[in-house]
């Protein structure tokens, strides 16, 4: 029998997920289905328990899923816990539902290991404090950045992240406005702005030529992040697709025992 896999969110249709998994699959020769599963904020408890009684083994998690879930599970890993978020379920062999967090891997495997940006030492920048944020401030504070600055428009938010984390590193926060007249080597856009087709509202002064812009969103064409960064002059602009392949594939590690090669996926989705 064909194991089933899945992702969940509101809307879905778009998910790249199925495809990707099941590149993963035909390179390690694993047989498994793997379906993108529309579920409405309102039924998520309920089609959660369907699936988990049909059989299904695993479950990735997306918008607007993924504080929730991390309600529903019944148990949270590490990293789960520390982002207060669920992106991966796993099923176990007694049916308990384990929720876990891959996005903060996936971001510093793409940084690192795809395009080779150096984290320690340098000067960091998150724009936004929302969930996306929480999920990549341990890699982050891992990596030992000379700084880590969160901003945000309301600072509240900032310094209520800066006070969660404090155990594992400093954490500076502001607002867009307090950045004039401070570099970053590398900038991780985390807001939901280009969702609108808008670019948060911080100064152009913090970009120059060797700064490095990430944008954790992806589309077929540039966001208007990295569009506006490209203007500004940044050195290099990236989205997260690779981010999203790598968070994949340490789904599909915990999963089946196996890491797949990101290497031939990524190929196939935009730089």
């Amino acid at each position: 029998m064909t194991d089933r896999y899945g992702v969940i969110g509101h809307p879905i249709a778009h998910s790249k997920s199925p495809v990707i998994h099941q590149q993963f699959a035909s390179q390690t020769m694993q047989e498994l289905s793997y379906e993108a599963i529309d579920i409405a904020p309102d039924n998520l408890a309920k089609k959660l328990n369907t699936l988990i009684d049909s059989g299904v083994k695993g479950l990735n998690v997306t918008v607007p899923h993924k504080n929730a879930i991390a309600n529903l599970v019944d148990e949270l890993s590490e990293r789960a816990e520390l982002a207060g978020a669920v992106n991966t379920i796993s099923i176990d062999r007694h049916g308990g539902v384990v929720g876990d967090n891959t996005d903060g891997v996936g971001l510093y495997r793409d940084l690192t290991d795809n395009l080779d940006i150096q984290l320690a030492d340098r000067n960091l920048l998150i724009l936004g404090a929302g969930g996306a944020t929480r999920g990549i401030i341990p890699v982050l504070l891992d990596a030992q950045p000379a700084r880590l600055c969160i901003a945000n428009r309301t600072v509240q938010k900032a310094v209520d992240l800066a006070e969660q984390f404090v155990a594992l590193g400093a954490i500076t926060p502001c607002r867009f406005d307090d950045l004039h007249g401070l570099h970053f080597d590398l900038i991780i856009n985390a807001t939901s702005a280009g969702l609108t087709g808008e670019v948060p509202p911080f100064p152009g002064s913090v970009i120059d030529a060797s700064t490095v812009c990430y944008d954790l969103s992806y589309s077929m064409t540039d966001t208007p992040f990295c569009i506006w960064a490209q203007q500004q002059g940044a050195a290099e602009t990236h989205q997260g697709w690779g981010m999203l392949v790598e968070q994949a594939a340490e789904s599909f590690l915990i999963w089946h025992g196996v890491r797949p090669d990101t290497r031939p996926v990524r190929a196939l989705l935009p730089a």
